[in-house]
């Protein structure tokens, strides 16, 4: 019995906008890539065994996509439906891989909410995606099973999390709409002016070395960041702001945790702590790739991202990308972990390389 997990593809509308332009919004390049792993995972050897593919979070970039031309917070369910509608219109051979894996026998899909496509937990964006693969997908806001706790990780930042009984709240003429956090929010409003002049600048792990190399190199966009951040703070903190979400309030503490991306590892020892139950905790969100084995031999990964990360010596050139993933080789009589395995994808000809094998409580 395997687990595959995935985070952070970041998928929006397409290369392509309907003028013919370049979508400078769109993360996601990688269709044929993915149709190739789910296609191996179920097919051959894997065609009849047992596969549970976990979409760890911030798969959708519901805030980097306008609705009807606009960016706007007021997502409502309707709205989500129609950037969902796109996202199947741009990424076709993307669904027809989770369609086609969800066909095969002993196939299972868990798709949990992170901060970028939080619009998921609408039942009208589920029931359309259900609809898109042919196969009822399990909806959560965190994976638990087998000894495996999987969750996006966005929690852990007070500027990309509200509480998940506050996803949903009343908007304009009394419909519900999206509660975004506000690093959700200065994404939906400001990012797209910036990717607009750093196409990457949203991209760079961490983003506080960018920063330092912006003082060096690009002084003056340096300059237009700083006044950027600090008239958006200021703005926001008045009506018509917060007049429907109330997370436009911020601290300037909270402001500076974007630019440190910090590692979960701290977190994921406080999940294991308190839950005995567990050996393997999976987070994403970061972007950035790591593992870690306790003394105790329980495991932590980060499953990185499908994205091109740029690196700081290049901060406005692409750079190299990793397919990583995290796979667990379950016991199928008594569903015990018996190792995990953190892999980049290679392709159809060489399937995948292990970058690091860990067994459990060892």
């Amino acid at each position: 019995m395997l687990v595959l997990v995935l985070s952070d593809f970041h998928v929006g509308k397409g290369r392509f906008l309907d003028d013919g332009a370049s979508n400078l919004l769109e993360d996601f390049e990688e269709d044929e890539r993915f149709f190739e792993f789910l296609d191996f995972y179920s097919s051959g050897t894997h065609y009849f065994s047992d596969v549970t593919l976990v979409l760890n979070g911030d798969i959708f970039n519901f805030i980097q996509m306008d609705v009807k031309g606009k960016f706007h917070h007021y997502h409502t369910e309707e709205d989500i439906i129609s950037m969902l509608d796109e996202i199947i219109k741009g990424h076709p051979l993307f669904v027809e891989a989770l369609k086609k894996f969800a066909s095969r026998p002993n196939k299972h899909i868990s798709f949990v909410i992170g901060n970028h496509d939080l619009g998921m937990v609408f039942k009208g964006a589920q029931a359309r995606l259900n609809k898109a693969v042919g196969r009822d997908i399990n909806f959560t806001h965190n994976f638990d099973q087998f000894g495996v706790w999987v969750e996006h990780g966005h929690r852990f930042e007070a500027i990309n999390t509200v509480p998940r009984k506050q996803s949903i709240i009343l908007g304009p003429e009394g419909k519900e709409i999206v509660n975004y956090p506000w690093a959700s929010l200065f994404c939906i409003y400001l990012l797209p002016k910036l990717k607009d002049m750093r196409p990457y600048i949203d991209k760079v792990r961490p983003l506080s070395a960018y920063v330092k190399w912006l003082i060096f190199n690009d002084i003056k966009f340096a300059f237009y960041l700083c006044w950027a951040v600090i008239t958006y703070c200021i703005r926001t903190q008045f009506k018509p702001y917060g007049k429907y979400n109330k997370n436009f309030k911020i601290s300037l503490k909270q402001v500076l945790n974007i630019a440190i991306h910090p590692t979960f590892e701290k977190n994921a020892q406080k999940v294991l702590k308190r839950r005995k139950d567990l050996n393997v905790v999976i987070m994403g969100h970061t972007h950035v790739t790591e593992w870690r084995k306790f003394k105790d031999g329980r495991l932590y990964f980060n499953t990185g991202t499908w994205n091109e990360v740029p690196s700081v010596d290049a901060a406005m050139h692409k750079s190299v990308m990793n397919l990583t993933y995290v796979a667990i080789d379950v016991n199928e009589k008594n569903h015990e972990v018996k190792k995990a395995l953190l892999n980049v994808w290679k392709g159809k000809w060489r399937p995948y390389r292990e970058e690091v094998v860990a067994n459990c409580l060892i």
